[in-house]
């Protein structure tokens, strides 16, 4: 493929050239699935721990604490940048109109099902939900619809403005805006509002810069494009590229990260601490709450290393090994896999919580989003892994059959779940 049709194809919109066909890659649904794995360890953590401090507090935390939560810091970004990518694929064998149709109807299923399933799962409530990864996912899709059908150049550098320089809007807070706070909160600032109509809700996931992430995704995607030889080389460079710079702007404190107190949870600029330990955990401690341009950095650079590895593993001849089989199955039902391990979860707490004689009522009642974790439960980082690992292997065989179900079936219902 010469220079300048590969430059073609790298500005068109929608390819659909017949030359280039994309299906399912095999590394990136395993790297979808290595994310879902990892994710649940969160959530299992939450769960479970006896701890009643977050990981990223610097005075109190150590090791294992923090590396169990900073491991699961790369789910999130991934999300939304396989979602884009994914959607670039969708887009290669439909009309812009069908690509554009598609991403609004799933971004509000994905939004409805945060506030029904996804939010009972985590709570035992019915309604339940808040302004989470999900509802992030589904709003970003719904603002996709109309953002893929600009030129693809376009959509990369507004994608790479908005992930540089959403960080110049972190002094902007909810109250300077008055009755209008609440529409910042949802876009760029995290925590509780007052919506209309006197409801209460929580932002965990503010949309801005989500729909970059999501966009810069997207663009991603033509990278496929490229012959199978060239392609791994780019993603590799690029994932270099992104974590040089992120230990160049976390080194230097120049920019991309907010300060302590501006209402994230990480601990501001890095500096040496008393002991190594300290220092490397505040190296590493970048804010999620919307993500900093350095957090984006610091979890998509490694994540497309990592991508690149496996491009040339499994994409170009090797195949899947053993190892990576599950990977594989769960990440092709990754919507699946997501609702089936919150309910799993929270029933082996309950199970557990009767099992070891501990405090039950609290978990049919919001559980640790609702209100204070009683006396009395919780386990140690061991007996969360250990769940961590149960809920991956009970997993497996359900999400296995499903896949199979897709594979056998085309039914339209099927690419929403």
């Amino acid at each position: 493929m010469s220079t300048t049709s590969t430059s073609r194809k790298l500005a068109t919109n929608a390819p659909t050239a017949p030359d280039v066909p994309l299906g399912r890659v095999v590394s990136l649904d395993i790297m979808r699935g290595l994310v879902m794995v990892i994710m649940a360890l969160d959530h299992t953590r939450d769960f479970f721990t006896i701890l009643r401090f977050e990981p990223e507090d610097i005075t109190r935390t150590y090791y294992a604490l923090f590396f169990t939560r900073w491991i699961t810091h790369f789910c999130a970004p991934l999300f939304f940048f396989l979602a884009g990518t994914g959607a670039f694929f969708y887009g290669r064998r439909r009309t812009p109109q069908a690509l554009s149709r598609f991403l609004w109807t799933r971004g509000l299923w994905l939004i409805f099902i945060e506030f029904t399933v996804v939010g009972t799962a985590w709570t035992f409530l019915i309604p339940g939900g808040f302004f989470g990864v999900i509802w992030a996912l589904g709003a970003c899709m719904v603002l996709m619809a109309l953002i893929v059908r600009i030129p693809l150049r376009w959509i990369g550098t507004l994608a790479g403005v908005v992930i540089v320089g959403h960080d110049l809007l972190d002094p902007i807070r909810p109250k300077q805006l008055g009755s209008l706070g609440w529409i910042w909160r949802i876009l760029h600032s995290r925590g509780g509002v007052l919506l209309p109509f006197h409801i209460q809700q929580f932002v965990l996931f503010p949309i801005i810069p989500w729909v970059a992430v999501m966009a810069a995704g997207y663009v991603f995607g033509a990278v496929y494009l490229l012959p199978k030889e060239r392609r791994a080389k780019l993603i590799g460079q690029i994932g270099l590229a992104l974590t040089v710079a992120f230990i160049v702007l976390r080194l230097t404190n120049f920019y991309g990260n907010p300060p302590a107190g501006l209402g994230g949870v990480s601990q501001g600029p890095w500096h040496v601490m008393p002991t190594f330990e300290k220092t490397a955990i505040l190296f590493l401690d970048v804010e999620k709450y919307p993500p900093s341009l350095q957090f984006l950095l610091m979890t998509l650079g490694p994540s497309l290393l990592l991508l690149a590895w496996l491009d040339k593993r499994v994409d170009q001849g090797s195949g899947v090994s053993r190892a990576l089989s599950p990977l594989l199955t769960f990440g092709r039902v990754p919507m699946f896999f997501y609702i089936l391990h919150l309910y799993l979860i929270h029933l082996l707490a309950v199970l557990v919580a009767v099992s070891f004689h501990q405090p039950v009522s609290w978990l049919f009642h919001g559980g640790f989003f609702m209100g204070e974790v009683p006396d009395g439960w919780g386990f140690g980082l061991p007996f969360v892994y250990l769940m961590w690992i149960t809920v991956v292997v009970i997993l497996y065989f359900p999400c296995r059959w499903f896949e199979g179900v897709k594979q056998r079936r085309k039914d339209w219902w099927l690419s929403y779940i």
